[in-house]
């Protein structure tokens, strides 16, 4: 039998926060919502968390593993982050697209570049939270980091909000529902008022920069 060509190349959308924005919270409400998006398991040096599971949430590798992948030059992405390595596999990526098949990501902003400069059509997605309160509230509300690592994620997530202008679309996690709205939209391509300079977007990121 003839093999059967897809009617469309897939799309991959990015998805990138600073750490605390709910970022992962979204992406996998996302995920269950939208029907054919598939989420897209990273590489990671990391322990897995509680609740973790390979090969749903990363596929948790040593970093010597990693590092020999680096070499073969088998992510189309990869980036330090916390003292961890992340990466984004590309055989996985490239067989969904051709596949027809539509890709999410949750990456930080050093991967995000990186694919834009590799996939120029990619959808890129930056999450503001509403405050540095709120972010630091959800940061020590999650459980999962001592004082120590809290307090180096709140100091380094000013660099990674200072890259919000490079996304092509910026929306802000202050209300749930809301936000996860915003992403279903830019999904279904109708975003035109998500864009990173509509009136408010700039002033905010001030103010969480500040």
């Amino acid at each position: 039998m003839a093999s059967v060509t897809p009617s469309r190349r897939g799309r991959l959308f990015v998805i990138a926060a600073a750490s605390g924005t709910g970022k992962t919270s979204l992406v996998k409400a996302l995920v269950a919502r939208v029907p054919g998006l598939r989420y897209c398991v990273s590489h990671t040096t990391r322990p897995p968390r509680p609740q973790e599971v390979e090969g749903r949430d990363y596929h948790f590798v040593d970093r010597a593993t990693f590092e020999r992948m680096v070499g073969r030059d088998e992510f189309l992405e990869h980036a330090s982050v916390f003292d961890n390595l992340y990466g984004t596999g590309r055989a996985e990526v490239e067989a969904a697209l051709a596949a027809g098949r539509d890709l999410l990501l949750e990456i930080d902003w050093q991967g995000a570049a990186q694919l834009r400069a590799r996939l120029p059509d990619v959808c890129d997605v930056f999450i503001l939270p509403p405050s540095r309160a709120a972010l630091e509230a959800r940061l020590r509300g999650r459980g999962t980091d001592s004082a120590e690592v809290i307090a180096r994620r709140l100091k380094d997530s000013v660099t990674e909000l200072g890259h919000w202008h490079e996304f092509r679309c910026v929306i802000v996690n202050d209300d749930f529902e809301r936000a996860l709205g915003d992403l279903e939209r830019i999904v279904a391509g109708e975003a035109e008022d998500l864009g990173r300079d509509r009136p408010g977007i700039a002033r905010l990121a001030a103010s969480l920069l500040a």
